[in-house]
């Protein structure tokens, strides 16, 4: 009867054992792949900070935004003709307005007029958009506002992400905290807020 009850409690150890090894076993494989897999996970492109005298050539103008009077999710783009990249903003056709073969100083003259209508516009803020080589392969004029409106000068957030057969995706909302001053209650709460 001893021999039974020690037989079966060096099975239940034998098999916690077991579990212990295996799932220690897991961490260390996962700790050991996951960095390697951090390749394969996809990253928006970054921007870097860019002057008027940077932007030569002929552009697409991707104008975004401006749909009403008080819209801060206004920003333009200005995408580089004859490259292998298409920028395509996430929205509905009537959220935004293209413009082919527009000469690099008539396409900043007018992404400034187009992004500057808010009452609270502050200043210009030119960006490269680069690909993951670094080369630029567009620019961004984003809208910079007075601080003590929003208490913020820059109110977006704007991502671009690498899609199939050479097209960017622009990804673009306001910053959280204005968008919640923006719309009460979030986008689910009814009229009235909460």
């Amino acid at each position: 009867m001893f021999e039974e009850k020690l037989q079966d409690r060096k099975k239940g150890v034998t098999s916690k054992m077991k579990t212990i090894v295996n799932c220690i076993t897991v961490l260390i494989a996962i700790l050991i792949i996951a960095p390697g897999l951090s390749f394969a996970i996809e990253r928006p492109l970054n921007t870097l900070e860019a002057t008027a005298a940077d932007i030569t050539g002929t552009y697409t103008l991707i104008l975004y935004g401006r749909g009403f009077s008080d819209d801060l999710e206004t920003i333009a783009i200005l995408d580089k003709e004859g490259d292998q990249y298409t920028f395509e903003p996430y929205a509905p056709d009537f959220d935004y307005i293209l413009k082919h073969q527009v000469k690099a100083k008539d396409a900043l003259k007018e992404a400034e007029n187009f992004i500057s209508f808010h009452y609270s516009f502050w200043k210009l803020q030119l960006s490269r958009i680069i690909d993951k080589k670094g080369n630029t392969i567009a620019y961004e004029a984003r809208p910079l506002y007075l601080p003590f409106t929003f208490g913020v000068s820059d109110v977006l957030e704007v991502s671009y992400w690498f899609k199939e057969s050479g097209r960017v995706k622009i990804l673009i909302r306001l910053i959280p905290s204005i968008e919640r001053t923006r719309f009460p209650g979030g986008a689910d709460a009814g009229v009235g807020g909460n």
